[in-house]
């Protein structure tokens, strides 16, 4: 079984609310609108809370998710006299279905946080977090992962949160890459690999873990210390 303290917790926002944490989202989906999202964000910069809107709200009717998203942002930061948490998940969700994954993972945590109506719902929270993951998020991989191991959101599934892990691994993150080289090496999920486990630590270590090289030395001994051809 995994270490509990190798768990990532559910959430990993050091700040206390969403409104408070997220930036404004600088990647359009709609080809040719860099400059005039740039723009927008500048004028956000400067404080001009009201020129941002305008701007904004002029893209978000040709259709760029970032600028659906950049108004919920400022809805749940009450930049706006008007601000609504429900026009902010209306604009999220929006931007959400047009693919933009920054979207879908505020969603994730504004039903994680109970923010939307009071309520904490860890089920939307998983499924907005599997949406991302399977659009290449690797942080909403392991979100995703995380849930399908403790249960949360979701009935608990070790092949499933294996597959998450590794799939986050393979794009750097560290803490995946310990933790499925931890289901490798207990047979949690996956079939025991004691090769695979020291490649994900090994990996691991590469990424700057501090504990990974101690456990790649102990499963070095232990592999030749197995004769050949042994189970491993």
């Amino acid at each position: 079984m995994l270490g509990v303290m190798r768990i990532r917790p559910f959430l990993t926002a050091s700040l206390a609310s969403l409104a408070c944490m997220t930036a404004l989202a600088a990647a359009p989906a709609t080809p040719g609108s860099e400059p005039a999202l740039d723009q927008a964000l500048a004028i956000y910069s400067r404080g001009d809370w009201a020129t941002a809107k305008d701007a904004f709200e002029r893209l978000a009717r040709l259709g760029v998710p970032a600028a659906d998203y950049n108004l919920a942002v400022m809805h749940l930061r009450r930049e706006l006299p008007d601000a609504s948490v429900q026009e902010a998940v209306r604009l999220m969700s929006r931007a959400a279905e047009h693919g933009f994954v920054t979207a879908m993972v505020g969603l994730a945590q504004l039903h994680e946080r109970g923010e939307i109506d009071g309520r904490r719902d860890l089920a939307a929270a998983h499924r907005w977090h599997l949406r991302a993951a399977q659009a290449g998020s690797a942080d909403a991989q392991v979100e995703a992962a995380t849930g399908y191991y403790l249960g949360r959101g979701v009935a608990k599934d070790p092949a499933a949160a294996a597959h998450w892990y590794r799939e986050a691994a393979k794009r750097g993150d560290a803490g995946a890459q310990y933790l499925i080289a931890s289901m490798y090496e207990s047979g949690y999920g996956v079939e025991r690999d004691l090769r695979m486990a020291r490649h994900w630590y090994a990996q691991c270590a590469r990424s700057g873990d501090v504990a990974a090289p101690l456990k790649v030395r102990e499963l070095d001994a232990r592999l030749a210390a197995e004769p050949a051809g042994a189970p491993q």
